[in-house]
Protein backbone atom coordinates (compact mmCIF):
# COMPACT_ATOMS: atom_id res chain seq x y z
CA UNK A 1 0.00 0.00 0.00
CA UNK A 2 2.69 2.41 1.21
CA UNK A 3 4.29 1.62 -2.51
CA UNK A 4 1.23 2.41 -4.32
CA UNK A 5 0.86 5.81 -2.54
CA UNK A 6 4.43 6.90 -3.04
CA UNK A 7 3.99 6.13 -6.79
CA UNK A 8 1.20 8.16 -7.13
CA UNK A 9 2.53 11.19 -5.10
CA UNK A 10 5.30 10.68 -7.85
CA UNK A 11 3.17 10.58 -11.02
CA UNK A 12 1.56 13.64 -9.63
CA UNK A 13 4.88 15.68 -8.48
CA UNK A 14 6.17 14.66 -12.08
CA UNK A 15 3.12 15.78 -14.06
CA UNK A 16 3.94 19.01 -13.35
CA UNK A 17 6.91 19.10 -15.05
CA UNK A 18 5.13 18.57 -18.69
CA UNK A 19 6.63 17.88 -21.72
CA UNK A 20 6.86 21.47 -23.21
CA UNK A 21 9.88 22.09 -22.15
CA UNK A 22 11.38 19.46 -24.03
CA UNK A 23 12.64 20.86 -28.02
CA UNK A 24 11.24 18.28 -30.49
CA UNK A 25 12.95 19.32 -33.67
CA UNK A 26 10.94 20.05 -36.63
CA UNK A 27 10.80 20.00 -40.41
CA UNK A 28 12.41 22.86 -41.88
CA UNK A 29 8.85 24.51 -43.86
CA UNK A 30 10.04 26.08 -47.37
CA UNK A 31 7.93 29.66 -48.28
CA UNK A 32 6.34 29.01 -51.94
CA UNK A 33 6.08 31.93 -53.61
CA UNK A 34 4.18 31.95 -57.13
CA UNK A 35 3.25 34.59 -59.72
CA UNK A 36 4.35 38.46 -59.93
CA UNK A 37 5.47 40.04 -56.84
CA UNK A 38 3.37 43.06 -56.20
CA UNK A 39 4.99 46.00 -54.44
CA UNK A 40 2.66 49.39 -53.72
CA UNK A 41 5.34 51.12 -54.92
CA UNK A 42 5.09 49.29 -58.48
CA UNK A 43 1.42 50.23 -58.28
CA UNK A 44 2.05 53.74 -57.17
CA UNK A 45 4.02 53.83 -60.88
CA UNK A 46 0.86 53.15 -62.85
CA UNK A 47 -1.01 55.63 -64.19
CA UNK A 48 -3.80 55.92 -66.87
CA UNK A 49 -2.63 56.25 -70.54
CA UNK A 50 0.16 54.26 -70.14
CA UNK A 51 0.95 52.16 -73.00
CA UNK A 52 1.38 48.39 -72.35
CA UNK A 53 4.65 48.21 -72.74
CA UNK A 54 4.97 50.73 -69.59
CA UNK A 55 2.76 48.90 -67.98
CA UNK A 56 5.26 45.46 -68.76
CA UNK A 57 8.20 47.88 -67.85
CA UNK A 58 7.03 48.97 -64.37
CA UNK A 59 4.84 45.52 -63.30
CA UNK A 60 6.75 42.64 -65.46
CA UNK A 61 4.70 40.55 -67.77
CA UNK A 62 1.47 39.29 -66.21
CA UNK A 63 0.75 35.92 -65.03
CA UNK A 64 -2.60 35.63 -66.77
CA UNK A 65 -3.67 36.75 -70.04
CA UNK A 66 -7.25 36.01 -71.27
CA UNK A 67 -7.20 34.97 -74.74
CA UNK A 68 -10.88 35.65 -75.78
CA UNK A 69 -10.44 39.29 -74.05
CA UNK A 70 -6.98 40.83 -74.56
CA UNK A 71 -8.14 44.17 -72.47
CA UNK A 72 -7.02 43.08 -69.00
CA UNK A 73 -4.12 41.98 -67.78
CA UNK A 74 -4.21 39.44 -64.07
CA UNK A 75 -1.46 39.60 -62.03
CA UNK A 76 -1.28 37.29 -59.20
CA UNK A 77 1.12 36.38 -56.37
CA UNK A 78 0.85 34.22 -53.36
CA UNK A 79 3.18 33.41 -50.44
CA UNK A 80 2.67 30.55 -48.15
CA UNK A 81 4.87 29.30 -45.34
CA UNK A 82 3.09 26.24 -44.10
CA UNK A 83 2.00 26.69 -40.37
CA UNK A 84 2.57 30.07 -40.21
CA UNK A 85 0.78 32.29 -42.92
CA UNK A 86 -0.36 32.10 -46.06
CA UNK A 87 -0.95 35.50 -48.44
CA UNK A 88 -2.76 36.10 -51.58
CA UNK A 89 -2.50 39.34 -54.17
CA UNK A 90 -4.10 40.47 -57.06
CA UNK A 91 -4.24 42.82 -59.67
CA UNK A 92 -6.63 43.61 -62.53
CA UNK A 93 -5.17 46.14 -64.98
CA UNK A 94 -7.49 46.78 -67.79
CA UNK A 95 -6.60 48.76 -71.47
CA UNK A 96 -9.16 50.54 -73.53
CA UNK A 97 -9.49 50.07 -77.63
CA UNK A 98 -6.09 52.53 -77.57
CA UNK A 99 -4.46 49.81 -76.16
CA UNK A 100 -3.85 52.97 -73.00
CA UNK A 101 -4.16 51.86 -69.42
CA UNK A 102 -7.42 53.12 -68.03
CA UNK A 103 -8.76 50.75 -65.13
CA UNK A 104 -6.58 49.61 -61.96
CA UNK A 105 -8.35 47.49 -59.76
CA UNK A 106 -7.34 44.31 -56.96
CA UNK A 107 -6.27 44.16 -53.79
CA UNK A 108 -3.35 47.74 -54.91
CA UNK A 109 -4.97 51.32 -55.11
CA UNK A 110 -2.19 54.06 -57.13
CA UNK A 111 -1.67 56.31 -54.63
CA UNK A 112 -2.77 54.48 -51.52
CA UNK A 113 1.10 54.15 -50.70
CA UNK A 114 1.64 57.88 -51.27
CA UNK A 115 -1.66 59.47 -49.51
CA UNK A 116 -0.65 57.37 -46.08
CA UNK A 117 2.88 58.58 -46.37
CA UNK A 118 1.46 62.44 -46.62
CA UNK A 119 -0.85 62.02 -44.35
CA UNK A 120 1.72 60.93 -41.96
CA UNK A 121 4.18 64.31 -43.06
CA UNK A 122 1.24 66.38 -41.91
CA UNK A 123 0.38 64.88 -38.94
CA UNK A 124 4.15 65.02 -37.96
CA UNK A 125 4.44 68.58 -38.90
CA UNK A 126 1.21 70.06 -36.57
Amino acid sequence: MKILITMGVCLCVLSGCGISNIKIPTLYKVAIQQGNVITQEMVDKLKPGMTRRQVAFVMGEPVLRDPFDDTKWVYLYSIDVPGVFNQESRLVLSFDENDLLSVISGDYAPGAGTEAATASQDDSQT
